[in-house]
């Protein structure tokens, strides 16, 4: 067994407790941050970690010795300074991926500019989802088409590169199916079978649910 994933999260309104819940209920290490000692003592027994501080206080993240957690979930929605500013710390403190939650289009819009890897509106998405989707191997956006299938985002393996779709038969292999490749900004929703795959590459690809997972901790 590996180690175990852990996870910061940071606003504890309905949002952030739900998503702290259930990565804790998952076998996640989760610490949460709020500047609300009731609401930080409500989740006090159900999550690894519970900490009072002011979030935007840059000395008081330093001392949470979150450097080397795996991601950080902002649930911070209604004050958009904060929100902002916290995303901009994580980030700089070397957090690899940065879930943050968002109350209109421009605030999505700043949050990625700052260094988001995802942002989310969770009147759209629930808790749940959003944290089954954190479970679901290397932090990649997935869809859950099913209980067994999903749709997810996944890297190009370094013994990939330089091969194409048709050479590498993914289907065949894998039993998944790859219904585009986006590279940098750009999706291809039809991708040339032949065309050599380049280490930017990430593939959209739909498969059932364990061959995602094993295919995204792959390395």
């Amino acid at each position: 067994m590996g180690a175990k994933k852990e996870f910061v999260v940071f606003g504890l309104g309905r949002f952030g407790r739900s998503v702290a819940a259930t990565l804790a209920d998952s076998g996640c290490e989760v610490m949460v941050v709020d500047s609300d000692a009731d609401k930080v003592h409500d989740l006090a027994e159900t999550v690894t970690y519970a900490v009072t501080a002011d979030v935007t206080d840059e000395e008081a993240l330093e001392a949470l010795g979150i450097r080397n957690f795996d991601g950080a979930i902002i649930g911070i929605g209604e004050d958009m300074e904060a929100s902002i500013m916290v995303t901009i710390l994580v980030k700089e403190m070397g957090i690899p991926y940065v879930l943050a939650k968002a109350q209109s289009d421009i605030h999505a819009r700043v949050l990625r500019r700052v260094g988001a890897d995802a942002v989310v509106f969770p009147e759209k998405e629930t808790g749940m989802r959003i944290a089954h989707n954190l479970m679901m191997g290397n932090f990649f956006d997935a869809v859950e088409l099913s209980s067994t299938f999903s749709m997810m985002e996944l890297a190009v393996k370094e013994e990939w590169i330089g091969s194409s779709l048709r050479q590498l038969n993914l289907r065949a292999k894998y039993k998944i199916n790859v219904v585009g490749v986006r590279t940098r900004d750009y999706l291809d929703a039809n991708p040339d079978p032949g065309r050599p795959f380049e280490p930017e590459d990430v593939l959209i690809v739909i498969g059932k649910n364990e061959v995602l997972n094993r295919l995204a901790e792959m390395r």
